[in-house]
């Protein structure tokens, strides 16, 4: 739980205080604490330069236990990521240690500085973010995270922060919600149980949740969904969560893809590719999170959000290289690959949210291929629109989250190839190049004209390494992202 004190620090108790330490300017103006950074400017390790850190044990003339010093390089460099990491850092010490509270305290205004309110935010989100610990599966070694982090600054600006740290524990909360699907092993969330855990989180929020079980699914002629289905004992599902506040100004429909567990079906995955495929339901995960949280937070748009959720595995009945599947839009698709299933099932979501609910925009988000990863790396998402400023508002909101969105080009002559002999489309292009350019034009073809938005999460969505803020598994990109998206709409 985020928390706000004032008054000064020397008097709370605590058992580690954080402290934000520029190498060319002071943050602080109470004595206390600019008296706790001239005892460790007496330290030569420690200067201030960014990662230069100092933990002062039990300081003279405070309650508190410990004080660590985080650097964070010249003020004029200073940036919201950075005090995000700096927060980590401190609650990732507190938690390793076991300690039971945490202060950080918000630096004052200076010149060419994110401003105050700016700082604590990204201060909390970083706190926020880092109190977390998928251990669920773990006899040992569990972590309990921090009950109390609380956030000091003088009494006039407490106000401010209070309410930003309500918005922002609900964010980050979210956040964890998408960690904890995506980072859950794919026997425990096959499309009909993670379909249950979408409907159960949702239902204790304002909005309305269906599933669409495959005779729904088969009403709807949503035939792409239920052929990358065919080869698994589980099956398909769509999710819908519709948030409806009483006054609303227009409709956005996000779209998140939700493959349980993705072998390749019939054109199966090596064995390096199959280890980590329980995450190709990140956007499914980030989209249900991002409802969740918008419903709690308030919001002036009607959302909705479609969760198509399938397995995708070889067999007997899986369909096939060759086949040509008939989607709900009437568009026929030559199947080149049966691992370029994210594009299917996106296929009859997007159809079904363009002709259901005449969205003014359409936004997709998936894991949907390796070459956005060879492109753009592990933690950058592709965004795809032929709408320049719609492409921009992701990106900027990519910036301001540090859930970082590059725009990538859609050229109409990529298109060709796509084009099939014998259907209207294939679901891969001729050849290997190019890849993530062809999945998003072969997604707009389903976007019908509607302004619309393709977000390739292929890269950030998992972590195979410690971070600041995040432990290895998912990471919950999409759900701080998308809501900024829609607050800027």
């Amino acid at each position: 739980m985020l928390t706000i004190r004032w008054g000064d620090p020397k008097g709370i108790k605590t058992d580690l205080i954080l402290l934000v330490v520029c190498e060319d300017k002071a943050f602080y103006g109470n004595s206390t604490i600019k008296a706790l950074i001239e005892q460790g400017s007496l330290y030569p390790e420690f200067a201030g330069k960014s990662g230069d850190e100092l933990t002062l044990y039990s300081p003279g003339g405070i309650k508190a236990k410990r004080v660590m010093l985080a650097g964070a390089g010249k003020a004029s460099e200073l940036d919201c990521e950075k005090l995000r990491r700096v927060a980590g850092k401190a609650v990732n010490k507190a938690l390793n240690a076991d300690l039971a509270g945490l202060l950080i305290c918000i630096p004052e205004p200076a010149p060419g500085c994110p401003d105050r309110a700016q700082m604590a935010e990204a201060l909390m989100e970083g706190a926020a973010l880092s109190n977390y610990r998928f251990d669920y599966y773990k006899k040992d070694e569990k972590h309990k995270p921090l009950k109390n982090i609380a956030f000091h600054s003088d009494k006039k600006f407490a106000g401010t922060l209070a309410s930003l740290a309500e918005k922002t524990e609900i964010v980050c909360k979210g956040t964890h919600m998408a960690r904890n699907w995506v980072s859950m092993p794919p026997n425990d969330k096959r499309p009909s149980r993670f379909a249950r855990s979408i409907v159960k989180a949702a239902g204790k929020h304002p909005m309305e949740a269906v599933v669409l079980d495959s005779g729904d699914l088969r009403k709807n002629k949503m035939k792409a969904m239920l052929a990358v289905a065919s080869g698994s004992s589980s099956r398909a599902q769509m999710v819908i969560l519709d948030y409806k506040p009483q006054s609303r100004d227009k409709t956005v429909v996000l779209v998140g893809k939700g493959v349980t567990f993705d072998s390749g079906g019939i054109n199966i995955k090596s064995s390096a590719g199959l280890e980590t495929m329980k995450q190709d339901m990140a956007g499914a995960a980030a989209v249900a999170a991002c409802l969740v949280t918008l419903a709690q937070t308030g919001c002036p748009h009607r959302v909705v959000g479609l969760m198509p959720l399938v397995e995708n595995m070889p067999s007997g009945s899986a369909y096939r290289p060759g086949d040509i599947v008939k989607t709900a839009s009437g568009k026929t698709v030559e199947i080149g690959n049966t691992d370029a299933e994210g594009r299917m099932i996106l296929a009859d979501a997007l159809h079904y949210a363009v002709s259901q609910y005449a969205p003014d925009v359409v936004i997709d988000m998936a894991t949907l291929t390796g070459a956005c990863v060879v492109a753009l790396g592990e933690k950058i998402a592709g965004v795809f629109s032929p709408d320049q400023a719609l492409a921009e508002t992701v990106a900027a909101s990519g910036r301001r989250t540090h859930e970082r969105c590059w725009s990538m080009p859609m050229p109409e002559d990529y298109k060709e190839g796509l084009k099939s002999d014998f259907a209207d489309m294939r679901n891969v292009g001729k050849n290997r190049y190019g890849g993530a350019i062809a999945a998003a034009l072969f997604l707009s073809e389903f976007a019908a004209g509607t302004r619309w938005a393709h977000i390739d999460i292929a890269g950030p969505a998992y972590a195979g390494n410690d971070s600041d803020y995040c432990r290895p598994g998912g990471t919950g990109f999409g759900v701080r992202l998308l809501v900024d998206v829609i607050k800027n709409l």
